[in-house]
């Protein structure tokens, strides 16, 4: 069953996913890697303001940090999700480099892609499938009801059990590299945000029976995924 929580405005909607995540951080078991998947958009830039503003000392001790997708431009580029939540989150809160496992874009495609996903295999446990279990993953989601880099009519990205691949999107910057369905099916939770104009009608299709958009195939791969958005339903 997923969980559809709707606010006032976008302001709302990240302090609330704010300070949810770090009422869920202070009940983890520190000695363990805590691992989180961050996207990138205009919400998640709030959601990192939020944090920067809320989170304590020690809030983020052995959290590591990864990425649903990223384009495939240079971790300074205006395009980067690495660079958004670098300049957002990990700078004001001085997280540790060792935390922070960005996409390695300035390598091959391929290398990137093992590279992620030796990285993950080195903190996250298998589930009894052997999918990596990632324990929060932030999605957003387009105005065609896309999630990650993972697009409608891509039949690959259904039939594929890649952790990470290489993906060609429709809008500019094109290549991208993203996590696969089955890895945010593992995941212990997902969170995801929706905002912004002409998303509304995406959502209501993706919560709607039998609908067949990327966001309706991850919340049907799950038995529980919570919703944020400032749309009314």
């Amino acid at each position: 069953m997923s969980g559809c929580t709707v606010f006032a405005d976008k302001a709302a909607l990240a302090e609330h996913a704010a300070a949810k995540w770090l009422e869920r951080l202070a009940k983890r078991d520190t000695n363990r890697p805590f691992t989180v998947a961050l996207s990138g958009g205009r919400i998640p830039k709030l959601l990192y303001e939020s944090m920067a503003r809320c989170a304590g000392e020690g809030a983020f001790e052995n959290v590591h940090f990864f990425w649903g997708d990223e384009r495939v431009v240079p971790p300074t580029d205006d395009e980067s999700n690495f660079k958004l939540a670098d300049l957002g989150l990990f700078r004001p809160l001085r997280i540790p480099q060792d935390q922070v496992h960005r996409v390695r874009t300035e390598r091959s495609e391929d290398e990137a892609v093992q590279f992620a996903t030796d990285e993950l295999l080195q903190l996250t446990e298998s589930n009894a499938a052997g999918q990596l279990v990632i324990d929060l993953v932030f999605l957003g989601m387009g105005d065609d009801a896309h999630v990650a880099s993972l697009f409608p009519g891509d039949s690959r990205a259904i039939e594929s059990q890649a952790v990470y691949r290489a993906v060609t999107g429709p809008k500019p910057p094109p290549r991208r590299i993203t996590l696969g369905y089955p890895t945010l099916a593992a995941a212990r939770e997902v969170w995801v945000l929706v905002s912004g104009d002409g998303k509304s009608e995406a959502l209501r299709a993706s919560l709607a029976e039998g609908s067949d958009t990327p966001l309706a195939y991850v919340l049907q791969s799950r038995e529980c995924t919570e919703i944020f958005t400032d749309f009314k339903l």
